[in-house]
Parts: C-alpha cells; structure tokens; sequence
C-alpha cells in the first residue's frame, strides 16, 4: 500500500508539474491580457461601475423571489474564493517562492479579472430555469453556445471532482490542522464536527447556502481586513522595505531570493488562481444563480470579487507573514506559518484567534463549493439518487480531509484545478465575442441613462437562450 502511495503522489507531482510549467501559467495570462485588451481593460475603466452593482438587488422578469440578489451571488463565490488559499495557501506560497510570489498573485488577479467577467458574463447569458430560480455555469455555455454537450460533462465532472470532492478535502484538512495547532483537539474529533455541520447545511438546498455565505463572507471580511490595518499600523515604518522586497524578489534582483524567480511565478500564480478562481469556471456557477437585468451586471459583480479576494484578502495575509519575518523559518508553512505570524506581531493569542478565523474563512467555501457541485450534477443528469450520492460523498471527502496527509491533498487540489481551468480557458476564449457583444450593450444602455435590460435580440446571432427569451419588440 505504502508503495502505491507513494506512486500515486508521484504522478500527481509530475503531471502537476508539466500542466503549470507548459500550459496553464501560459495560458491563464495570455487569456487574460487578450481579454483586457479586447474589453478595452474592463476591469479597471469600469471599476465605479462594479462597486455601483455590488449593493444591486434582483430584477429581472419582476419576481424578486426568483433566483438570489447580486450581492448573494457575490457572497457565495466570494466565499468559495475566500478559504485556506487566502490564509494558508498565500503563506505557503511565500515559503516556497519567496516574498516575489506576492507580486505573481497580483498579477493573475488584475489579469484574471477580465477573464472572471468573460466567464461570468456568458453564464448569465446562458443560464436556465429550475425550482429555485436560475442556474448554469460552464458546462451550460459549452452546451448552449458552442454545441459541445461533451465538454459540458467533462467540464461538470472536473468541477464536481474538485471542489465538491477535493477542494472541500482542502478545506477541512486546513481547518483540523488549524485546530489541533490552537486547542490540541484531534484531527477527527473536529473533522467529524464539520462534516455534520455541512451535512446540516447542504440537505438545505441554494437559499440556505447563500444566506450561510451572505453572514459569514462579511464577518469574517471585515474582521480579518481590521486585523491586518492593525498589523500594518503597529509597523508602518516597515512597509516601504516590504513593499521593495516583494518588487525585487519577484524579478531575481534581491539577493537572498536570487535565481528563484520561476519558483515565485509558480507559487504565486498557483497560488493566486486557487484563491481567486479567475477563468477557472467555478464563479460562474455562482454568478448564473443571481437574478439581473442585463448579463453584464455579473460579469462586473464576479470581476470585482477576484479583487476582493486577491488584492485585499490575500494581501493581509501576505503582509502578516513578510512583515514577521517568519517565513525565513524552516520547514514552517500552510497555516501553520500564518498562525506563528500573526502571534509575532499581535501575541500567543493569535494562534487561537487564527484557527477561528480559519474555521469561518474554510467553512463558508465548504458549502459554497458544494453548490458548484450541486448545480453540475444537475446539468449531468435529473435522478436524484446521483445529487443525494455526490452529498454522502461531499460528507466523507470533508471527514477524509480532516485527518489526511497536506502534500497528497494540496497536489490533488492543483491537479484538478489546472485540467478544470484549462477546458474553461478554451471554452471562454471561442464564445469571448458574446460577452463582448453584450458588455458593448451595457455599456451603450449606460451611455443613454437607461438601466440596461437584456434582451434574446440585443445581440444578433444568440440562439439556445433558455431565459432571456423577451424581444425587445415585444415589451414597446
């Protein structure tokens, strides 16, 4: 068994290293910088316009039950976004790659976001009808848009593997090593406790997720973003030689960091992807479920959360743990290496205080990955018995993570992630001209004072839309 074992993660670290070393990292920037030229840099020149939509409720066919608000949408992949990568996995990064992977999770975020309001955008274009309101995703827009049901069930068995399955394996075992570091409770004792809870959770269907996510992204936000403007304030001279340090060491030109510059472009966009989830295809699944009025309104919704998550978030992190110097401490990384950073600025307290923080930050992705499953499962097949077996096995994916080995499931999250993210890259890149042909519409309704409405003939050649079937004609 011990040798299979050890064949198996060596597969996964070979396969792991050929995906982001040749194709994703590649792939993933130039995706996003031919979507920030052909947007005309979305993300940036309509920032105002994305925080204007954040506080947006539901409109659509004037039922404000149908389907979740804007800001659900929002919370919901936030809190997928938001987990261990921004804790944990920021700090692994600057372990392995230095204070310059900083600098690389930057860049995928400002590059990633036009890619998340492509993605997203298309979503909503493309999202159907169901009991709870709307849903879709990648798998719809592969179907719909560019007729390829088996890229849409390739693409819906990946995301379902990844963040039903292993992701929420990620979670749980960050969360019990959080655990077991702060109050010396065993790894399955809190293992079984999560599971439970989930269990609890995900039996309660997508309002019940997107209330849980709706409390826990903004508590756990505002509190962890407070912390860090403590942490910042209590070294403020500091800043400017951190600020320095991450510049240098991204580019080989600090000397303690020299000729480890691929490792912190790896790390960092690594990193940064499993944080933020730009052009991944899981957001959209979230952003589909929203109820708007115009396609578009998603895509600057999901274009400002890779913000959020990235810049805000996962910078906290990143200046908690370069600021105390503990990275440069051997073998300590993951949550580990955030706890010990956190207490050097703020105190012993901090290692409780973290494994709190963890639990909120990990446990709202929980069930916010589960629903990217969910609403997979159902794109794959109605039975019922295939949604209620993929939640036993959410359940004993969360229960397996809490007491399994962090190499084994870290390498099994970054496997999925890449073939996940590389099927969606391609699909977005052929149907990238309909979300552009529907932002030029939002933007035109903008220009004119309206509060734009899409329409199945606001952009010519759609066919295959299942909710915005109103023409324009019809509502003079």
């Amino acid at each position: 068994m011990e040798t299979i074992s050890t064949l198996f993660s060596s597969f996964v670290d070979e396969a792991n290293n050929f995906l982001w070393t040749y194709i994703l990292i590649a792939l993933l920037l130039l995706v996003g910088l031919y979507f920030t030229i052909r947007t005309k840099f979305v993300q940036f020149s309509q920032f105002k316009e994305m925080v204007r939509l954040l506080g947006e409720g539901a409109k659509t066919d004037g039922s404000d039950k149908k389907g979740i608000t804007s800001f659900q949408a929002f919370a919901i992949s936030t809190a997928a976004r938001v987990g261990t990568g921004n804790l944990a996995g920021v700090a692994s990064a600057i372990a392995l790659g230095g204070p310059g992977a900083v600098f690389w999770m930057w860049v995928v975020a400002l590059v990633g976001s036009a890619s998340a309001f492509i993605e997203s955008t298309l979503a909503q274009v493309y999202k159907v009808k169901d009991k709870d309101g709307f849903r879709g995703g990648p798998a719809y827009y592969m179907e719909k848009g560019l007729n390829k049901r088996w890229m849409g069930v390739l693409f819906s068995i990946l995301i379902t593997i990844s963040f039903g399955l292993v992701f929420n394996s990620v979670q749980a075992n960050t969360i019990s090593l959080a655990f077991e570091e702060a109050f010396g409770v065993n790894r399955l004792i809190v293992g079984v406790v999560v599971t439970a809870i989930v269990g609890v959770l995900i039996f309660g269907g997508i309002k019940r997720v997107a209330k849980a996510s709706e409390l826990i992204v903004v508590v756990m936000a505002v509190v962890y973003i407070g912390l860090a403007l403590v942490v910042l304030a209590i070294n403020i001279t500091e800043i400017p030689h951190m600020i320095a340090l991450i510049i240098k060491s991204a580019f080989g030109f600090e000397e303690a960091f020299a000729g480890a510059i691929g490792a912190a472009i790896m790390n960092g966009i690594k990193r940064g992807l499993f944080s933020n989830e730009a052009g991944m295809g899981s957001a959209p699944n979230a952003a589909a479920a929203a109820s708007v009025s115009h396609p578009a309104k998603q895509g600057f919704i999901q274009a400002l959360a890779v913000f959020n998550d990235t810049l805000i978030i996962c910078s906290c992190t990143a200046f908690i743990v370069l600021l105390s110097g503990a990275y440069a401490t051997p073998g300590l990384e993951g949550i580990q290496l955030t706890q010990v950073a956190l207490s050097t600025h703020i105190g012993g307290w901090a290692v409780q205080f973290i494994a709190i923080i963890l639990f909120m930050f990990a446990f709202s992705s929980l069930v916010a990955n589960y629903y990217y499953g969910e609403t997979n499962i159902e794109f794959l097949t109605s039975n019922k018995i295939w949604l209620n077996l993929y939640r036993f096995g959410v359940i004993l994916m969360v229960l397996f993570g809490s007491v399994a080995s962090l190499g084994v499931v870290w390498g099994l999250a970054d496997l999925f992630m890449a073939l996940m993210a590389i099927t969606n890259l391609i699909a977005i890149v052929l149907l990238g001209k309909v979300a552009i042909a529907v932002l030029n519409d939002y933007l035109s309704q903008r220009k004119a004072g309206k509060d734009p409405v899409f329409y199945k003939d606001s952009v010519k050649g759609l066919e295959n839309l299942d909710f915005w079937e109103r023409s324009r004609e019809i509502d003079k």
